[in-house]
């Protein structure tokens, strides 16, 4: 096995010019398919690996791209990155990850580090403490392409993708609703991330839709940034939810991280689920059928999420002319219904 079989040595082999053998391993449509299979079995059989720096600076790009999230301790996150990845690596870029831990000056010093990199794009995940977005835009004025992903803004004008987290958060509401929950709790984050907003629009569209009064008192927020002061709030909220005069038939949370907490604290507290309230929330996590009891899930398409997201931005990469529209999509959530939301 040669490891480092080059053009030439294929077009040697099969009797073909480089440029014939470059435009075949590219499926040019200037190359007949017989043509083709050959170059690419010959390719394959010998493991052959394009040199990407040297078809990057031929191009006058770095062919990589950088990608900015909140954390990598996070099963949506993790999924969506393995999506981009898979994108990525198929149209030949490599993916340079780092994170910001939810603070805008890491934000922007990781920016700062890929733009000095040479990425070709950037797709972000944006922290929740970024509410002021000019940085970026001035990025994306300079020429460099950027997309949102998972977390999305009106402030941006650019390809945005993310998830329904209104019409998730709807139909969870609505599931307990329709299970005969009444008393229906709201754990969300102490954020003004757009997913939170959605998702508690969500919540209060279903409960004014089914007659409901939303209670301010059944609505409670969490610091998620910090593991310990996440699970103090988390304890905290629940042991207020239950000692208030007409405590809560049912939680909905809004994160995996505060999702699957919930379920440990509320065992932990001595609480049955779902006999002394019941819990559904949003989380990808595989664990889910797992847990005791089972656990209700609103599961988000992260891996899809991140692979439309890295499209849409080698698609601005790539581009020949200018950009004609930006889309913003969101694709559907999946209600994933086990014991912890239904009566018994």
């Amino acid at each position: 096995m040669n490891n480092s079989i080059t053009l030439k040595d294929i077009a040697k082999a099969l009797h073909l010019s480089t440029s014939t053998i470059s435009k075949a391993l590219n499926d040019s449509y200037e190359i007949g398919e017989e043509t083709k299979k050959r170059v690419m079995a010959y390719a394959k059989e010998h493991h052959y690996v394009p040199n990407r720096m040297a078809k990057g600076l031929k191009q006058g790009k770095s062919r990589s791209i950088g990608v900015v999230v909140c954390s990598l301790d996070n099963n949506v996150i993790a999924q969506m990155l393995d999506g981009i990845d898979k994108v990525s690596t198929g149209k030949s870029y490599q993916i340079i990850i780092m994170q910001s831990k939810e603070s805008q000056a890491q934000e922007i010093a990781c920016i700062d580090l890929l733009y000095a990199g040479g990425i070709d794009g950037l797709l972000i995940s944006p922290a929740c403490e970024t509410i002021d977005f000019s940085y970026l835009k001035a990025l994306q004025a300079s020429g460099l392409p950027v997309v949102l992903f998972d977390r999305l803004t009106d402030q941006m004008e650019t390809h945005k993708v993310g998830a329904d987290n209104f019409k998730g958060a709807y139909d969870a509401t609505m599931h307990l609703i329709e299970n005969g929950y009444r008393r229906i709790a709201h754990l969300n984050t102490n954020t003004n991330l757009s997913i939170s907003i959605d998702r508690l629009n969500g919540y209060k569209a279903a409960l004014a839709d089914q007659k409901i009064e939303f209670k301010t008192a059944y609505l409670r927020s969490c610091d998620y940034t910090d593991t310990n002061r996440l699970n103090a709030d988390l304890e905290q909220a629940i042991k207020y939810y239950m000692s208030l005069p007409e405590p809560p038939d049912a939680i909905f949370t809004t994160t995996d991280q505060i999702t699957t907490r919930c379920v440990t604290l509320l065992n932990k507290l001595g609480y049955h689920i779902p006999g002394d309230v019941a819990l559904i929330g949003f989380t990808n996590t595989e664990l889910a059928d797992a847990m005791n009891p089972a656990l209700s899930t609103i599961h988000q398409p992260a891996f899809e999420i991140g692979q439309l997201a890295a499209d849409k931005l080698i698609s601005l990469i790539e581009r020949k002319h200018p950009e004609e529209g930006f889309e913003t999509i969101k694709l559907k959530t999946q209600i994933l219904v086990r014991s912890s939301s239904q009566k018994n």
